[in-house]
Order: structure tokens, then C-alpha cells, then sequence
């Protein structure tokens, strides 16, 4: 049996899919199993064993299609569900399973602060969708692999921070996802722990701001560090508080404590730390705690985000309580590392 699963981005997303990856290779006998990115995401699924082959999609899709169907593949898992995927599904015409994106329901929160979407986490929706592939959640979370040739030491951050560290990521794909500046300023200054934080190199400069108020507790790393090398910065801090960003997933993946901050967006629509168990409601990881400003007649305003807030005060942000926020990871700096 050969199973193409896509997904084509982003980071978190793609690592959003692994359980069903792992899943279908450990539950499937006999199964061949290849997945379809984006070129840009390499790093982000290189190294995992489950998968035999990685096929890359650079800009043209016809010529990525010709080698697909080469392939013969028996069954099309699309984890992506766009023109795209559709393209590449009709054009290998084999038996697919689509997962739902619930846009309606998306649209219905974001326009009319009506939420209608299922109280799981999009993994949930994934294994939905592959039922009739007889292929269950085996419960164990996420994965992310560092390949072996990702070298970080403890040389490569400060002496102060050997001991153990606060994650904060303060990097996002848009404004409108990312804790502002004097926010992350309040809670580096009274958390009592070192903070590393971690962003892209388009962070660096606002990282510089904020650990310019104590560059000795505070190391900016963003920018100096690739993906595979920061997920090993995420792997061995001892609390993660995070954007809703790729990093967060991959913190989620290696069972990090996480304190998940929302800005415009919203954890209601499924792409809250997963631990393997637990939903928005019902069943509470005691490893994540999701910060998110209640009541405002705003939000959440987009499913992915703005280059600035529509209503101009972007209170989302602006108005969660970083004093919370420390309290959180005061308590979660005592759990046992994984």
C-alpha cells in the first residue's frame, strides 16, 4: 500500500500532522508512505523516520504532479484541502480523503462571534477524515526530529542560562499574532528565571529591545539560530511561552510546559497545544495554559491575522495580564523535564 499524505505548509501546521503520519505507518502493514510540502519547509519534516519519501513543490506544480504520478500511489491523504491539493488529487485519480476545514463554522466566529466549532483540536479533525483507512489516535501527541547533524551546546548560549531557561517566543507570521514589545518588557522584568527568546531574523531587532532591559537574564537569539537548531533551544527550556506560531507546536511535540498567548486569532479554532488528550473544555493538559482576552466585541477578528489591528487598539494583546502570565510559569518551572 503507498499513501501520499499533503500538507504544504506551514510550520505548524505540518507539525499538526505527524500523528497521523506516525499512526498510519505504525498501524498499516506493509505501507510505503511519501508526503508533499513546500520546499520552504524541509527542515521541518527531514528527519522524520515515518516517512519514505518527501516530495518538495518549488513553483511549478505540473512538474511535481509528473513525478507524483510516477509513483502509483494507492490512497491521497489531503491535510491541506486547497486548489492545489485538488489539482494533485484529480490528477493522480486514485481513492483521497479530505479533511474538513470548517470555514463556515471559521466564518461564522470571526464575523458573528458564533462558535460553532467542535471542541477538539484540528489533529482530531485529521484522523476524521482517514475513518475509513481503519486508523486510530494512538493518544501519544505530537513529533518533531531534530536531525543528528543539528549541533547546539551550551556554548552557544550564555553561562547564565545552563541552569535552565524560559522560552519566549516572540516571533509570528503576522502583527496581529504577536505579543507587542512593552508586554514582553513586563514579563521578562518579573519573571525570576533567564529567557532565551526565539524568533526569525526578521525579530531580531525587537528582540534587541527587549533584552536591552537586562542583557544578562535576557539572550536575544532570534536570528541566530535556525529552525532545527531553535527547536532544540524550545526542546530544553523549562516553560515555553509562545505566539500562536510554529514553535509552539514543536514545544507541544516535545511536551513542553506552554503558556500559549492569542492575539486575533482564536485556540477555539483548533490549533491549541496538543498533548495527544485534551480539547478546549473538557479534558485540561496541565501543561498548557492559554492566555486569550475574553469579552472583547472584537474577537477573534481573522482565522490567520493582519499586518496591523483593524480597530486600531489591538486590546487582544495589549490587555492580557502578564502578571498571569509569571504566575504560570513560576508554577510550571517546578514540573519534571520530559
Amino acid at each position: 500500500m503507498k499513501i501520499l499524505v499533503i500538507r504544504f505548509s506551514s510550520i505548524g501546521d505540518i507539525v499538526l500532522t505527524t500523528p497521523i503520519i506516525r499512526c498510519l505507518r505504525q498501524q498499516k502493514e506493509g505501507i510505503e508512505l511519501h508526503f508533499l510540502t513546500k520546499a520552504a519547509y524541509k527542515a521541518v519534516i527531514e528527519a522524520n523516520p515515518y516517512i519514505d519519501k518527501i516530495h518538495f513543490l518549488h513553483e511549478d506544480l505540473e512538474d511535481v504532479i509528473d513525478k507524483l504520478k510516477e509513483e502509483k500511489f494507492d490512497y491521497v491523504v489531503d491535510l491541506h484541502h486547497n486548489l492545489r491539493s485538488l489539482r494533485v488529487k484529480r490528477a493522480l485519480n486514485v481513492q483521497s480523503y479530505t479533511f474538513s476545514k470548517l470555514n463556515l463554522r471559521k466564518w461564522l466566529l470571526v464575523n458573528f462571534k458564533l462558535n460553532l466549532m467542535p471542541d477538539k483540536s484540528i489533529v482530531e479533525r485529521y484522523f476524521d477524515a482517514i475513518k475509513a483507512l481503519d486508523v486510530k489516535n494512538d493518544g501519544h501527541g505530537l513529533d518533531y526530529f531534530i536531525p543528528e547533524t543539528t549541533k547546539v551546546e551550551n556554548k552557544d548560549i550564555p553561562v547564565s542560562h545552563w541552569g535552565g531557561y524560559a522560552g519566549a517566543v516572540i516571533g509570528g507570521s503576522y502583527y496581529t499574532k504577536k505579543l507587542p514589545v512593552t508586554q514582553w518588557q513586563k514579563f521578562c522584568s518579573s519573571v525570576p528565571y533567564p529567557v532565551i527568546l526565539l524568533g526569525g531574523p526578521e525579530d531580531r531587532v525587537e528582540g534587541e529591545r527587549i533584552a536591552a532591559q537586562d542583557p544578562i537574564k535576557i539572550y536575544n537569539a532570534c536570528g541566530k539560530f535556525d529552525l532545527n537548531e531553535s527547536a532544540w533551544l524550545v526542546k530544553h527550556a523549562k516553560v515555553v511561552v509562545s505566539n500562536d506560531t510554529g514553535l509552539m507546536h514543536i514545544a507541544a511535540a516535545f511536551k513542553k510546559p506552554i503558556i500559549s498567548l492569542w492575539g486575533n486569532t482564536s485556540p477555539a479554532m483548533g490549533m491549541f497545544p496538543y498533548y495527544g488528550f485534551n480539547n478546549m473544555s473538557k479534558i485540561v493538559a496541565r501543561e498548557s495554559v492559554v492566555m486569550e482576552k475574553k469579552g472583547l466585541y472584537c474577537h477573534p477578528c481573522s482565522k490567520l491575522g493582519y499586518n496591523r489591528c483593524p480597530e486600531g487598539h489591538f486590546k487582544c494583546m495589549y490587555e492580557l495580564n502578564m502578571e498571569n502570565v509569571t504566575d504560570s510559569v513560576k508554577k510550571m518551572w517546578q514540573f519534571p523535564n520530559h
